[in-house]
Order: structure tokens, then sequence, then C-alpha cells
């Protein structure tokens, strides 16, 4: 009988996202989630055989949970728009600094050039948007949201709005990212801000 497993497969990928926005994808090496696990190399060699693998699992695992943030959301908020803004700071969440985000976004350079990891991120893209438009037709059926919205049109502009929010954070590292985040979403939506009611009233 083997030695029972005293890390799971899940912790040491949240060790692997850690470690990405350390080191960056490219230099993420096997040895560094190994230290960020509180496991030998040896042990990750083990269990994924490669960075690749490594790498694999953790964009699996990615796709797996993407739904997680936005179920959160509808526990703490009967508003869907707020669960929206609050599934959307949660998934941002991850990193705290400019530099952990880029080196988070670099991650997107290997998705574009490995045909299995491309096929992976495009999944959690699709998932992601699937999670978005839920939220916007339930803030149609809720009065949120005018009813002649075209939510698959409207989830699409809010998930480029989240990515690009990301980039130009990233750059600039201007003002906190969850109110940058907000404050997108709502001009995507033609939801006025609390700032902006504010300087009308």
């Amino acid at each position: 009988m083997g030695r029972p497993r005293t890390t799971s497969d899940e912790a040491i990928l949240q060790a692997a996202g850690r470690a990405i926005g350390r080191h960056g994808p490219h230099g993420l090496t096997l040895a560094a989630v190994a230290t960020e696990a509180g496991l030998s190399p040896a042990t990750l060699v083990q269990r994924f055989g490669s960075k690749k693998g490594l790498l694999t699992a953790f964009a699996d695992h990615a796709n797996q949970s993407v739904r997680l943030p936005f179920q959160r959301a509808r526990e703490r908020h009967d508003s869907p728009l707020e669960a929206l803004h609050a599934a959307l700071a949660d998934l941002s969440s991850a990193v705290a600094t400019r530099e952990e985000l880029a080196n988070s976004i670099g991650l997107l350079q290997l998705d574009l050039t490995d045909p299995e990891l491309r096929e992976r991120a495009a999944e959690h893209a699709r998932r992601m948007h699937d999670e978005i438009a839920a939220l916007l037709a339930e803030a149609v059926a809720a009065g949120e949201l005018a009813g002649q919205a075209q939510v698959p049109r409207l989830a699409r502009a809010v998930q480029i709005a989240y990515n690009g929010v990301l980039i130009v954070w990233a750059l600039t590292g201007e003002g906190p990212l969850a109110a940058a985040m907000r404050e997108a979403v709502e001009e995507t939506l033609g939801v006025k801000t609390p700032n902006q009611w504010a300087e009308q009233g």
C-alpha cells in the first residue's frame, strides 16, 4: 500500500498559482512550486510529471472552479448585478500587486503558443462568459437591466472590460483594482457609479 497523500492536488495547484504570481510562467520551476507548497520537487514530478504537466493541471483546475466565485456571490447578494461585481472582484483578488498581476497575465503567452493550453484557456473564457451571461439574464428578470438587453453581447462586453482593466491596471497600478473593475463594468452596463450620482446631485 502506498503512502497517503498529505497535501492535496488542489493545495498544490493553489501554490502553483501563487508561484506564478511571484515568478511569472517563464521563471516558474517545479522547485519554486514545491517551496510554495512545502513539498519536494520529486513529489511534484511524481504527481504531474513535468512543468508542462503541472501547468496543464493548473489550467484544468481553473476551468473546473471558474463557477465558484459566481456561486459564492449569489449566496451573498440578492441583487444579480451586485453578485456580478462581487464575482469579478473575487476572480481578481488573487493578485495584490502590479508585478503579480503582470506575471499572471504572462501566462497568456504560453496559452497562445501551446495548443493544449490554448484550448484550455479558450474553454475558461467560454465558461466565464456563460457565468456572466447567467447573472445578466437574472438582472434583466429582476428589472435591474432593461428588458431588451441583448445578454450574450452584453456578457461579451463585460468580459472584455474585465480583461482590459486587468491589463491597464497592471501597467498603471492606479487606484484599487476592485474599484477600477467595478467602474468599468458599470460603464459597460450603462449603470451609473455612486460618484456619478453624487456629481448630478
